[in-house]
């Protein structure tokens, strides 16, 4: 997946961490609540305007931050 015009950085924003399409929620966020169990359906519900495609966008991004930390 094609996650750049996804996930943005902005240096004043959230303090420069990755988010999404530039709104306040990071992929840190995202990942996070993945990690603790909550559902696609469940993040949609609390945060209706993220996608689907979002949420892969987060996952690609992670991915590629861990290829580049294990060379």
């Amino acid at each position: 997946m094609q996650y750049q015009n996804i996930i943005t950085i902005e240096p004043g924003k959230r303090g420069g961490k990755p988010c999404i399409r530039g709104m306040r929620i990071t992929v840190y966020d995202v990942l996070s609540y993945l990690a603790s169990g909550m559902t696609y359906e469940e993040i949609f519900s609390d945060f209706p305007y993220l996608t689907q495609e979002d949420i892969l966008a987060c996952l690609s991004y992670a991915v590629d931050r861990e290829r580049e930390t294990v060379k």
